[in-house]
């Protein structure tokens, strides 16, 4: 476990940083005061009663319910997003067995604490099943609260993979802070049918070119086993910034499923965890680990790797539950400084096992590393700082052990170093202007494609825009815009189904761009869009006055976002108030009404979750009042 002496920060980083620590300083002292006393009363069964205690481990076996009478050994909370259908999550079935096992050598223990939903954007896309999806980050932060909530566990084990799972896993895990957290991939399945081949079909399916059985087939053979989908999009993202905030092992976030080395990389990470506990002699809890320097952490890895949108929600939502601050101007700023060394799809051709072979985590960390663009000096679940990240696992005689990793990449079309980028910024931007506040990605956006002025044609529904481009409606220059998107009006779906649209027509010569308030996330592609509009239509947002024909122009370069309308009547023109009543009703979406009422704006992180110690603040200062909040 040897480190390496980390250079001086780039002085964005520094700036940016300092920014956001300055910027949260009284939450965050508020949520470091709440863990610490969390931990003074007492983080495990030993504050419980004889009843209590008895009821916890009433369903053990007799090895572990000795172990667990005595107070001496670490007894571990193990909160899973398992569960069969979903390839991400379907290896996490046996991992329990082994964790329980790994533990018990340990002279420890280890119990399921409870699962958490997981919902795959994959199957929902474009269903109305999506509109719960974004919603679900927050559910899962809950139940992993009410799984942690008996007070059993001395350190916590979060098995999860996909879009909001992770995320809401990190939240759920904050509130908790004053336990050690460590968290354990699955990783990502095999490479199966080039992602370049699946874009071609999808395409030639849009335009009635192949029927669904070819369509299916190419589906199939692109989604083929349990692991991780292999294009860069939101789950991969989410598996990088935990190493990024040290919160993984180093080198595990991308070891394929079923293998001898993913399972002792599962075994290793218990023993860790065993480690991190009060008993185990190295307490590491999760609120002093994570803290303004991991989370900036986190945002430049994801703008080095091209990551996904979805993250300039998620981060917001996860820094938050950590009593820390941050918003799109900081991603900005980081991303003008930091450079793009991946090209891994939709960025790329390339799927995350090739970014894997072409030396991976280890030399994209050393990489950034080296040029100051990353905190190498932060605490991490390996019981090392992040200078030790350099490093990849091996098997030895069945056992893990970490040497240094590649100092240069196997394939520069894949990865490649500070000194070589594939572009100087992280390719990530805020848009600003007179129709709201947004985010537009560009790293797979080619430059002649990232101005686009054109009239609009307005959609409220997703499902209209197929009937307008077999109409042939939109064979022209365009700028698509869909409203009523946003997480209060019905959960802020993804809206992945247009992509295969909005290609063709740009392949036909046109340019296009959309401009809503809903997401795209990590597979946003080679067609511009300003996504993630605030405030949202149903919130009084600007979107809501637009009609059809307006003259809007996006100019990704300068961070522009306007109609090009007279500002006087402009101001006059009223706001189309539209009717909403069939997103909220069937496939469970009545249950969530409370959800889109409470949601917050995007630049917010979208949560229902208030500003946990922002808001607390704020009424202690007399900003609000309890019927307020």
């Amino acid at each position: 476990m040897a480190s390496q002496q980390a250079p001086s920060l780039d002085p964005t980083v520094a700036r940016v940083t300092d920014r956001i620590r300055e910027r949260s300083v009284q939450r965050r002292a508020l949520y470091v005061e709440r863990m610490e006393a969390q931990h003074r009363r007492g983080v495990h069964r030993g504050e419980l009663s004889c009843g209590n205690l008895a009821h916890g481990f009433a369903a053990c076996g007799g090895e572990d319910k000795n172990q667990l009478k005595l107070m001496n050994s670490a007894n571990l909370g193990i909160i899973s997003a398992y569960n069969d259908m979903l390839s991400a999550h379907q290896p996490f079935e046996n991992y329990p067995d082994t964790i329980r096992a790994a533990a018990r050598a340990m002279g420890s223990t280890a119990q399921f604490a409870g699962g958490v939903p997981a919902m795959c954007d994959g199957v929902t896309q474009g269903q109305p099943g999506m509109e719960l999806s974004l919603f679900s980050r927050d559910v899962i932060a809950m139940a992993t609260a009410v799984g942690l909530s008996h007070n059993m566990f001395d350190a916590a084990l979060y098995l999860g993979v996909c879009d909001k799972i992770v995320p809401g896993l990190f939240i759920g895990a904050a509130r908790f802070g004053h336990l050690p957290a460590l968290f354990i991939p699955a990783g990502p399945m095999p490479s199966g049918l080039p992602n370049k081949e699946k874009a071609r079909v999808r395409q030639l399916f849009a335009e009635g070119k192949v029927g669904r059985d070819e369509l299916l087939e190419a589906e199939s053979e692109s989604y083929h086993s349990p692991g991780t989908c292999t294009f860069y999009g939101t789950a991969n993202s989410n598996q990088l910034m935990m190493e990024f905030m040290g919160l993984h092992l180093p080198g595990t976030s991308f070891v394929n499923p079923n293998t001898e080395m993913r399972e002792a990389l599962t075994r290793f990470a218990t023993e860790q965890a065993v480690r991190n506990t009060e008993a185990g002699g190295d307490y590491r809890p999760f609120y002093r680990q994570i803290d303004e320097r991991a989370i900036v952490n986190a945002m430049v890895g994801l703008l080095a790797s091209g990551g996904s949108t979805n993250h300039t929600l998620h981060l917001v939502a996860m820094a938050a539950a950590a009593g820390i601050t941050i918003n799109w101007d900081d991603f900005t700023d980081l991303s003008a400084a930091v450079p793009s060394l991946t090209r891994v799809y939709p960025n790329g051709q390339a799927d995350i096992n090739h970014f894997q072979a072409a030396g991976g985590m280890s030399l994209l960390i050393r990489e950034l590393l080296a040029a100051g663009l990353i905190h190498g000096d932060i605490p991490t679940v390996f019981g090392t700082d992040m200078t030790a990240y350099t490093q990849e696992p091996f098997l030895e005689d069945g056992k893990v052990v970490w040497r240094e990793g590649p100092d240069e990449s196997l394939d520069p079309d894949v990865l490649r170093s500070v000194a070589n980028a594939f572009a100087p910024t992280g390719g990530l931007t805020v848009l600003d202007g007179n129709l709201g506040r947004g985010v537009i990605k560009v790293s797979a956006v080619e430059p002649e494609h990232r101005v686009v002025e054109a009239p609009i044609k307005i959609f409220e529904d997703q499902n209209e825009l197929k009937a307008a481009f077999d109409a042939g409606d939109l064979d022209r220059d365009v700028i698509v815009v869909v409203r009523f998107q946003g997480p209060k009006a019905n959960g802020m779906p993804e809206l992945h189904k247009l992509t295969p649209y909005l290609g063709v027509l740009q392949d036909r010569g046109y340019h296009v761009a959309l401009v809503t308030d809903g997401r795209m996330s990590g597979a946003s592609g080679k067609v511009p869009a300003a996504i993630h509009i605030t405030p949202e239509a149903i919130d009084g947002g600007p979107l809501a006055k637009l009609v059809d024909g307006d003259l809007v122009r996006l100019d990704a370069d300068t961070g522009e976002l306007k109609v090009l309308v007279d500002a006087a009547s402009w101001a006059e023109r009223p706001k189309r108030v539209a009717e909403l009543d069939h997103y909220h009703v069937g496939l469970g979406r009545e249950l969530f009404g409370g959800f889109r009422h409470l949601a917050m704006r995007a630049e917010e992180g979208a949560g229902v979750f208030g500003g946990f110690e922002a808001d607390d603040l704020a009424r202690q200062q007399g900003q609000i009042h309890d019927e307020d909040a």
